[in-house]
């Protein structure tokens, strides 16, 4: 059955059935009135983001399953609530899609936002939905709360170490095989890149768990990149940066990919994006023991890359033999400069 069969209220039937059954305790009124009624902790600040995906910039069809689009759809906004070392609660979705759509792709995508809601206990309580002429176009706003003091891109101070969240690159690696490069890598290196690109992972507890340890001053998730992500920390921070990129942890899987496609495993690393890791500014002295203290919480590595320095607002890259070198900024919409993606690519 198409939507232009099924119609929009039938289509919102649908969907409220599904957010009913999984709503939280702290939604008091969800999908059926003007606005949602929401509960909040108490002394709680509220987090709110959201992000706009379309078809073909964000997100392709050709490669991307209906269900893999729902999850990172609700993905990439729980990324923004972790970087802030918040909890997500509540999704709120807006959806545009042409009346020729099959019913159950629409379904299957909405699968795959509430298997990637459950994971973080966030309930969907309302939003919108209309036809396109062609192409899909999703809006997910996504609410959270913090009960401290949320680690902002300006509070970066001179000295500080720079380190990252698990690995990166591997996004990158997997858009690669995913447009083509299958055949060329191992199958279970293929799987592992392509999951990681279709199925990203917010860092929900290692945001929290930093979001309250000592020393910790600025933070933001990895979405466009490294090269580009710091940027923004040094321009809101007033600061400059000096990265190293032999210090960058880099998959094996990406890696074993780079070498079977002709790929630059460095480059996806620094500038790739998507890859949803947290970068994280802190006080050199507690470096030792945030990088103990993360793993022992949560199983996540932290690795130093490098260091905010005072002076002009600008992030040098420092080679493998020594000398700079130069990354291109992450992808922006209205001057086509990178790849387009909800982070940086696009799949």
């Amino acid at each position: 059955m198409t939507l232009q069969r099924l119609g929009e209220l039938g289509l919102i039937r649908r969907i409220r059935a599904r957010a009913q059954r999984d709503a939280g305790a702290g939604v008091l009124k969800g999908i059926g009135d003007d606005t949602a009624v929401l509960a909040l902790s108490p002394g709680a600040s509220l987090l709110a983001t959201t992000d706009l995906l379309v078809e073909d910039v964000h997100f392709r069809r050709a490669t991307a399953a209906p269900a893999d689009i729902g999850w990172k759809a609700i993905m990439v906004n729980v990324s923004d609530i972790a970087a802030m070392g918040g909890e997500p609660r509540y999704a709120l979705i807006g959806l545009a899609v042409p009346g020729s759509t099959p019913a159950e792709d629409i379904e299957a995508f909405y699968d795959g936002m509430h298997a990637a809601a459950s994971v973080h206990g966030v309930s969907i309580v309302g939003g919108d939905t209309s036809s396109t002429p062609h192409g899909w176009c999703i809006d997910v706003t996504l609410l959270g709360e913090h009960a401290g003091v949320p680690r902002l891109r300006s509070a970066a101070r001179p000295g500080d170490t720079v380190a990252v969240t698990g690995s990166l690159g591997r996004s990158a690696a997997g858009l690669a095989v995913l447009e083509g490069g299958a055949a060329a890598v191992p199958a279970e290196v293929a799987r592992e890149l392509a999951q990681a690109h279709l199925r990203p992972c917010a860092r929900v507890a290692e945001g929290r768990w930093l979001g309250r340890a000592p020393g910790v001053h600025a933070m933001m998730d990895v979405s466009d990149g490294v090269a580009t992500d710091l940027a923004h920390i040094c321009r809101e921070s007033s600061v400059g940066a000096r990265v190293r990129l032999a210090d960058l942890p880099v998959a094996a899987a990406t890696r074993a990919a780079a070498d079977a496609l002709g790929g630059d495993a460095d480059r996806w690393a620094a500038a790739g994006g998507e890859d949803y890791e947290l970068l994280v500014t802190c006080a050199p002295g507690e470096v030792a023991a945030l990088v103990r203290g993360l793993r022992d919480a949560t199983g996540t590595a932290l690795t130093a890359i490098g260091e905010i320095e005072a002076g002009p607002v600008d992030v040098r890259w420092i080679g493998r033999d020594g000398g700079p070198v130069a990354f291109h900024a992450g992808y922006e919409h209205f001057h086509g400069t990178g790849r387009p993606g909800a982070g940086g690519t696009a799949a």
